[in-house]
């Protein structure tokens, strides 16, 4: 058994509740003590904060999206080790608090009446863990409730591929104990759930290891990241959100689905069934608290990159770099053309027409009234990198911050793309029968003349199936979380964030229409927004913060990070 936890060592590092100090008496007398308990659990999942705040998972700290007027200095290499870390002692505050439930649930006369909640126990602890392993790497794992005075708690980390083996096996022990997503109230895990996390959890882990020279170990965890998700897909629950009625537009529609008038087919939450897990939010009683519309859509506080642009294919399902219906840049809409559907539909095509929470629209008609109330007209950036998103902006009537569109936390979509990933790096191949239940799926949702991608198209046109997947990952989750950490775990950080970040290219119509940017170009006409991006093999794990290492020696500093 694993003991252990530095973050425990220090009543000054923890605020444990006494409620969680009571591992027996009336707290766990009757199914609902054990439910109630659970119900703090959901107050870790992540939020609009994914997005918009400095979280170690989010987009800013990758090469494809960046606050406007300010550097990050995890996606320039400039962070250093900090004192203290509120991730590191949260997550044992919290994996302690699972610990406690599923210890107590084996005093318990009847599993079967609590079955629910001690699952979410296992989940939440997977959850956790992973949070910590992504981060840091080695961890100490602890399963057991151990009390801050236990004189056990010193120990080294443990190695990564034991957390690892330590989260699959929570994982499936959550699903064992979970109810099916559509038996649980919205917004809780079911079993469906745990299974899509698992392709997450294996799916990371494996391509970490097999691009570190451990092919026989992250083919075994590719192969169970595709179990995993396969399971998911043949449950038949889940289905990608493609209305008809939307068109191709559906995708968009889906980040900003709420249960009042909020798109043109009125469609509400209820009908997506793509949401697997999620975070809820409700205009009344819990809204999102974010000045999410006004922050991407009216202040321009974020910027993309042409990199990210550039990725999305032609229509053809061609790279624009081997297609003959790409227009190249000479006009400010050129470049859009004959584009992947979702380009215009995530980020903001020049010359279309936008509406915000406060000038929003009025009937989705598009008639010349509702043109007229259009937070922007025949929109023409005119600063920052050129390109800018769209994603998770509202366009209904609405005060700021109470928007109120559910955050994604696993869905279908990325479900997915686990699987033919998975596939393709546990056999250094995939079937045109498995890419057609997977990426093909997500590919044509918006696209439905778009190529399927097959492995005939893939050798007719000079395409890496490998970059083909990764590419409609990147821009199919894109504003997500997925970004950074999928550099990582392909090793391809150390290429992609030292790149300068760029915009726009500077030529033909932006000369004229844009007047100065006052920023460089560099050899291909592209706008300099960001130089002198950094990227050292120590970046792909963060510093142990300082205090820990002074309360637990043996936990050791990641390689590279000065500290003890």
């Amino acid at each position: 058994m694993a003991i252990g936890a530095v973050a425990l060592a220090s009543t000054a590092c923890l605020d444990l509740e006494p409620k969680d100090q009571l591992a027996d008496g009336n707290l766990w007398s009757a199914p609902g003590d054990f439910e109630s308990f659970a119900n703090k659990f959901y107050e870790w999942t992540p939020n609009f904060g994914m997005i918009y705040d400095d979280y170690i998972h989010c987009d800013k700290r990758s090469d494809l999206l960046a606050d406007r007027g300010s550097r990050n200095v995890y996606s320039n290499g400039t962070n250093t080790v900090p004192e203290k870390d509120g991730d590191y002692t949260g997550a044992y505050e919290r994996i302690r608090r699972c610990n406690l439930l599923i210890e107590n649930s084996k005093k318990y006369p009847n599993l079967e009446d609590i079955r629910q909640s001690v699952g979410e126990a296992y989940f939440f602890r997977a959850w956790c863990y992973f949070q910590l392993m992504q981060k840091y790497g080695d961890v100490i794992i602890v399963d057991e409730p151990i009390d801050v005075t236990d004189p056990r708690m010193n120990a080294p980390r443990d190695d990564r591929s034991l957390v690892t083996d330590f989260m699959v096996e929570d994982l499936r022990q959550a699903t064992e104990l979970l109810k099916p997503t559509s038996d649980v109230a919205e917004g809780r895990i079911g079993w469906e759930g745990a299974q899509a996390f698992l392709s997450r959890v294996a799916l990371y882990e494996g391509t970490w290891q097999k691009f570190r020279g451990n092919e026989a170990r992250g083919k075994e965890l590719c192969g169970i990241a595709a179990t995993a998700a396969k399971t998911v897909m043949e449950s038949g629950k889940f289905e990608l959100f493609r209305p008809a009625a939307l068109g191709d537009s559906a995708q968009k529609y889906m980040f900003i689905l709420e249960d009042t008038q909020c798109n043109g087919a009125g469609l509400t939450k209820g009908d997506n069934k793509e949401y697997i897990f999620k975070t809820c939010f409700d205009q009344t009683l819990k809204p999102i608290g974010k000045n999410v519309t006004r922050e991407v859509l009216v202040s321009g506080a974020q910027i993309v990159s042409a990199k990210f642009a550039n990725m999305y294919l032609c229509s053809d399902g061609l790279p624009i770099e081997k297609s003959p219906k790409f227009q190249g840049y000479q006009t400010v809409k050129s470049e859009w053309m004959n584009r992947d559907n979702r380009m215009r539909y995530t980020l903001r095509r020049p010359g279309d027409n936008f509406w915000s929470n406060i000038n929003s629209r009025i009937d989705w008609s598009g008639s010349a009234e509702e043109i007229a109330a259009a937070e922007s007209k025949n929109y023409l950036p005119n600063a920052g990198s050129g390109y800018a998103p769209q994603k998770w902006a509202t366009e209904r009537k609405v005060d700021n911050k109470y928007e109120s569109y559910d955050y994604p936390i696993i869905r279908y979509a990325e479900v997915l793309l686990n699987y033919a990933e998975a596939v393709y790096e546990r056999d250094d191949a995939i079937s045109d029968a498995d890419l057609n239940i997977s990426l093909n799926l997500t590919r044509q949702r918006v696209n439905k003349d778009m190529p399927a991608l097959t492995n005939s198209f893939a050798a007719a046109n000079g395409l890496s199936m490998r970059e083909e997947i990764r590419r409609e990952r990147t821009i199919e989750l894109f504003q997500e979380g997925f970004r950074i950490d999928d550099l990582k775990r392909w090793k391809t950080a150390e290429i992609e964030m030292p790149m300068d970040f760029l915009g726009i290219k500077w030529t033909g119509e932006w000369q004229s229409r844009w007047g100065n940017p006052g920023l460089p170009t560099n050899a291909d006409g592209n706008l300099i927004y960001e130089t002198g991006r950094n990227w050292e093999e120590k970046h792909y794990l963060y510093p142990l913060p300082i205090d820990q290492l002074q309360l637990n020696p043996k936990l050791g500093q990641n390689p590279g990070w000065a500290g003890l």
